[in-house]
């Protein structure tokens, strides 16, 4: 695991297929993958980065999830599918190699580490949980092309509150 850090993340447009799941929702993910990669190839688009899981609104263990990629161009969606354009800004970011299983102590760990510091999330309590602006799992590799698990790359980030910044675009991270 890297140590977090913060960074700065420029927009990106993406496609997402929007959902609510709860925990653990690990038997899903093949078919909800499969129905975004479907999508994705019946509308000619193609990934301009890896796969992502955006938490909009977390009450655990249940969530309202994204399961996206970012694309070159914004691009209108429909059904059950949503486009738009995911927010550059600073954010806390920790990398993680290893089981996926993990990820909730993963994120647990930004989360301490960004509290610590005196750092403040893109968020809001609401009725029905925890809204974020922009938190999400970045999964650089998988399954598929990584059968290992404990090789498994993932870029747990959350958009930080900073009324400071000046949106001056800035590339130091990939992906959304």
């Amino acid at each position: 695991m890297t140590l977090p850090e913060i960074v700065e993340r420029p927009a990106s447009p993406y496609v997402a297929l929007k959902m609510e799941v709860t925990l653990p929702f690990d038997d899903e993910i093949p078919l909800i993958l499969g129905r975004l990669y479907s999508y994705l190839h019946g509308r000619g688009l193609t990934p301009a980065g890896p796969v992502f899981f955006k938490h909009n609104v977390v009450d655990m263990p249940r969530l309202e999830m994204e399961f996206g990629v970012p694309l070159q161009q914004a691009v209108d969606a429909d059904g059950d599918f949503t486009s738009g354009i995911l927010p550059a800004g600073r954010y806390a970011q920790i990398t993680y190699v290893g089981p996926y299983h993990d990820l909730v102590e993963v994120n647990g760990v930004l989360i301490g580490w960004a509290r610590h510091a005196g750092l403040e999330f893109d968020s809001r309590r609401q009725a029905d949980g925890e809204w974020f602006a922009h938190r999400s799992e970045i999964y650089h590799n998988g399954p598929e092309e990584e059968p290992d698990s404990s090789r498994l790359r993932t870029t747990v980030t959350i958009r930080l509150k900073d009324p400071q910044w000046t949106g001056q675009p800035f590339v130091d991270a990939q992906g959304p």
